[in-house]
Formats: structure tokens, C-alpha cells, sequence
């Protein structure tokens, strides 16, 4: 089936996610993946107004299994821990997409009609190990013989992307800055945020060099936490209070090794799920009031501006510099602050962008509350680019979608 086919139908039920919620993101070494697992789901079970066990058909779980602990049947051990005795778990990996590719899994559910209410969440504990032991486990999403094993670290492969980037075309490395500074400013406006605190572009430009071009202020942390979301049909949706549209759903795949590429300044993963997700949604860009994106280095957020039609190649750095993508510019970008401040349990990731977009077109994300958005994206990818997966979520009073000014990503 060609990828067009999979598009929107209007024989196709729509979906909604109808509560969402996370754990802190941080390091916890008093708790475990279950209990941050149960902290999710408490969350969500609360923001739904409640939950019955007995209601919910299936359950997805995201998890990579850093340092090893469950990595069989980590899915049943999280669901029985909080209750869902007997329900059918499926773990799913893919990389630091794997609970984006979750809530997937649980959208393809619910619009197949063999569930009605599906949890889908992520979970990872990335804390407890030594600084040699996370990079073993964060180099595993690469591509093992020729980058990991010949010694590649994840921010040496996100460095040789931001300096073929910052050099194709002419962006100064203080747009990476200035994607921080903004990140840094949201974070510290969520109370479940790793790093809740405020930087200026002079701390990222004189931050410790991890790997040229990227300073300690361009690079995410290796965070512990969980977050969960309930997916529902529409049917059942109607008997909870706040219900977000998922209008689309986008993924793809690609060379797990970044030397594989043709190109080493996009992501053409993200380009291709962001193109289903537009054309099953029947939006573009321009239509968005917000977006979520997967910004594990800086670099990787400039990268998706362009992958995902916000700017044209090469313009990244405009945007980035113009206060386009500040919380309070035209199309703000990781209002949570993103997985630079907001934190990167690998597993849980993908979940937490969905919970940022159901609190903010349900109105509540607090002191980051934007003003009446009606439509927000989240973009999660696996790896350097191996596999991205990108959802459309839509207020159910959302005004149709009109023609878009904004620009599309080009090749």
C-alpha cells in the first residue's frame, strides 16, 4: 500500500487521547522503573477523571531496557504493578522512539477496532549507572559495527551533523545557542523537568566543548522517568470531559548508521513521517500552533524545522534566531523544554511529548499554558535517524484547517 493510501478516510474511526500523564524527569535512585511507571499512570488515570482497570483492552509499553534490568517482559511487569491484572501488554523498541512508536501502535488499535481504550506509555531508568556504562547503552541505538564499536559516541554522531550543517550553510553555531537558551526557559516553567533552570547563549557558547561543534548546553541529559497516555475511540471518548483529537499519524524509517546516509543535514526519516502525518491530518505546517520536537542535541531541533516543512534548507538558523519558536513567537517549539531541559528517559519520550500536547489543548500547562492553540505536533526519533514517528493531535472545537503561508521543508 502506498503511503498516500494510508491516509485519512472517512471510514476510518477517529481516535482521542482522553488523559495523560508523567512522572518527574531527573535522577531518582530511590525509585524504580515500576514505581516511576506507577506515577504515569496515576497521572493520566487523574487528568481522565478517572479510569476503570477493567475498561482498558490493551496496554503498549516503550522501553529500551537501559542497563539491562527486564528485558523480557518488561511491559507485563509494569502493567501488573499498577493493576492492570490480565490485560495484554506489548513491549515496543525503538530506540529513543520507542514510545512515540507506542502511542502508534495503540492509534493502529483503536482505528482497527480491535481495542477501544488502550494505554500506551514509555518508561527507562538511565541514572544508576556509570558515565561509561550509559554511553554503552545510548551507543546501542547506533549502528553497532562501524560507528559504536569503532568507538562513536551519540554526541560525536549529532557533532559531525551540526558541522556539516552549520557549515552547508553558513549558520553560526549561536543559533544551536539560542534553541537551548529557549529550551531552558520553558523547562524551567514545568514542575516534572530535569533541568529547571535558565541559561544565557554566552553560558551555551563558553559551556564545556563534549564534542566540537556541541557544548554541554547543546546536549540533553540522561534522565529517569515514565509517562503514559490513554487512547481511546470515539465512542468511548465521549464519556470523559477532555478529549484531544489524533488526526495523524506519521512514521518511517531509514539507515540506522549516520555514514549510510546521503546526507548528513537531514533526517529524511522525519521528513517522510511528517508528510504522512500533514496528509492523513489534511493540514500543513503553517496549520500547527505548536510542535514538540525530538531536540536530543540542538542541532537535532534545527534539523526538524526543516525535515518538518517549518522553514525551507537551510533557514533553521533564522528561525531559531528570530523568536519564531519561543514560546510566545508564531510557532512555538518544545514549550515543556524539550529533551534538552525537560529531560530524555529514552523510553518514556515519545509518551512525554503526547502528555505536553494534551495539556496544552486542554489548558493545562500551567505558567506555559499558550493562548488558545488548536493543533500541536510531536516528533520522535530513534537514534541519529533510524526511525521517526510524528502525531497530529487536534481540539475537538479546532476551526478547519485553512490554507497555509508557511513553508514547506525541501529537499
Amino acid at each position: 500500500m502506498s503511503r498516500s493510501a494510508r491516509g485519512g478516510s472517512s471510514a476510518i474511526p477517529d481516535v482521542y487521547l482522553v488523559g495523560a500523564g508523567q512522572s518527574d524527569y531527573g535522577a531518582f535512585p530511590d525509585e524504580s522503573y515500576r514505581s516511576l511507571f506507577r506515577t504515569a499512570y496515576e497521572a493520566a488515570v487523574e487528568s481522565a477523571g478517572g479510569v476503570d482497570p477493567g475498561d482498558v483492552d490493551e496496554a503498549v509499553l516503550g522501553t529500551l531496557g537501559v542497563g539491562g534490568r527486564q528485558l523480557g517482559l518488561p511491559g507485563p511487569a509494569v502493567t501488573e504493578h499498577v493493576g492492570l491484572h490480565g490485560v495484554t501488554c506489548t513491549r515496543v523498541e525503538n530506540a529513543c522512539a520507542a514510545s512515540g512508536y507506542a502511542l502508534r501502535q495503540a492509534v493502529m488499535a483503536v482505528k482497527s477496532g480491535m481495542a477501544d481504550l488502550v494505554l500506551a506509555g514509555g518508561v527507562e531508568v538511565m541514572t544508576d549507572m556509570s558515565t561509561e556504562a550509559t554511553k554503552y547503552w545510548l551507543g546501542v541505538s547506533g549502528e553497532t559495527e562501524w560507528e559504536r564499536l569503532a568507538g562513536t559516541t551519540f554526541s560525536g554522531v549529532y557533532a559531525q551533523m551540526a558541522d556539516a550543517y552549520l557549515r552547508e550553510y553558513d549558520v553560526p553555531r549561536e543559533a544551536m545557542s539560542h534553541v537551548a537558551v529557549k529550551s531552558h526557559a520553558n523547562g524551567a516553567k514545568n514542575p516534572h523537568a530535569h533541568l529547571r533552570f535558565t541559561c544565557t547563549v554566552d553560558d551555551a557558547e563558553s559551556g564545556t566543548v563534549v564534542a566540537d561543534p556541541l557544548t554541554l548546553y547543546h546536549c540533553c541529559p540522561t534522565s529517569d522517568g515514565a509517562a503514559a497516555v490513554f487512547v481511546a475511540s470515539e465512542e468511548v471518548a465521549q464519556s470523559y470531559d477532555d478529549k484531544v483529537k489524533i488526526t495523524g499519524v506519521g512514521a518511517a524509517s531509514d539507515r540506522v548508521g549516520l555514514f549510510q546516509r546521503d546526507s548528513y543535514t537531514s533526517v529524511p526519516a522525519s521528513k517522510a513521517a511528517g508528510d504522512e502525518a500533514y496528509e492523513m491530518a489534511g493540514i500543513s505546517p503553517g496549520d500547527l500552533d505548536f510542535a514538540e520536537v525530538h531536540d536530543c542535541f540542538s542541532i537535532a531541533e534545527l534539523l526538524a524545522y526543516e525535515d518538518l516543512g517549518f522553514c525551507e534548507r537551510g533557514e533553521a538558523g533564522d528561525l531559531a534566531l528570530s523568536g519564531t519558536t519561543a514560546i510566545d513567537g508564531e510557532l512555538p517549539v518544545n514549550t515543556s523544554g524539550g529533551l534538552k531541559s525537560k529531560g530524555h528517559p529514552i523510553g518514556a519520550t515519545g509518551a512525554g511529548q503526547a502528555v505536553e500536547a494534551f495539556k496544552q489543548l486542554t489548558g493545562g500547562a500551567g505558567e506555559r499554558q499558550l493562548d488558545d492553540p488548536q493543533r500541536g505536533l510531536t516528533h520522535n526519533v530513534g537514534g541519529s535517524g533510524g526511525a521517526a514517528v510524528v502525531h497530529v493531535f487536534e481540539r475537538e472545537d479546532a476551526e478547519p484547517a485553512g490554507s497555509t503561508d508557511g513553508a514547506e521543508g525541501g529537499e
